[in-house]
């Protein structure tokens, strides 16, 4: 199964169903203009008692570097992931692996011979930097995959999830509003009907070129 991470985690229920499921990765999100905010000491609460395999990604728009590098110490981080207008500078100030997000070629430049873990795809709006429900170009997130890594998010959901990996072939996928009633509280039938149609999806593993969660302690 492709690694999926399950993003905008604010209670433990559903990050423990997710890890139940199967999902490599999940998001915390410590941008507070977002309705999945959650504070650093909440999240690290949910971090400990998540399988040691589960990266915990924290998900970050155009942070300090102080900010970023103490939430991601009290938040029990595996890797940072940096979802806004953040230079090759900051990226590189990171104490974790980074995941950055890229939504045209313009900006995929900014990061040329950058060592990501791997660059995402997504939907942006004038409003919200992510967490629209909106699809992200499939043909983009293929042309980054020729570079490096790549996960895609954007619209996502148990409907679409087939076409959009023969489409875009992600390495991984990303998603969170699809599979909620609310934003920030996940809906427990929508995650396990995505992950039953995430399972049923046939990928060639060789198409793959590596699981963009994998933590960096792992034998």
């Amino acid at each position: 199964m492709i690694p999926a991470k399950i993003c905008g985690i604010t209670r433990l229920e559903d990050a423990l169903l997710a890890a139940e499921l199967g999902a490599a990765a999940i998001g915390f999100i410590f941008y507070s203009r977002s309705a999945r905010y959650i504070e650093a000491v909440a999240a690290g609460r949910i971090s400990e008692q998540l399988p040691q395999r589960m990266a915990r990604v924290g998900v970050f728009v155009n942070p300090d570097p102080e900010t970023m590098i103490r939430t991601a110490e009290m938040a029990h981080l595996t890797h940072v992931q940096l979802h806004g207008d953040e230079n090759r500078t900051l990226c590189e100030q990171s104490p974790l692996p980074v995941i950055k997000t890229v939504r045209n070629l313009v900006e995929l430049e900014k990061y040329e011979n950058f060592s990501a873990a791997a660059f995402l795809v997504d939907s942006k709006t004038a409003e919200q930097f992510g967490g629209t429900g909106q699809k992200s170009d499939w043909n983009f997130c293929r042309q980054v995959r020729e570079r490096a890594p790549v996960i895609l998010a954007g619209g996502l959901a148990a409907t679409n999830i087939a076409p959009a990996i023969a489409a875009a072939m992600p390495d991984a996928v990303d998603l969170s509003s699809a599979v909620e009633h609310a934003p920030g509280i996940k809906d427990h039938q929508k995650l396990r009907d995505f992950f039953a149609a995430l399972k049923s999806v046939a990928c060639n593993k060789l198409s793959f070129r590596r699981n963009p969660f994998a933590i960096q302690d792992e034998c």
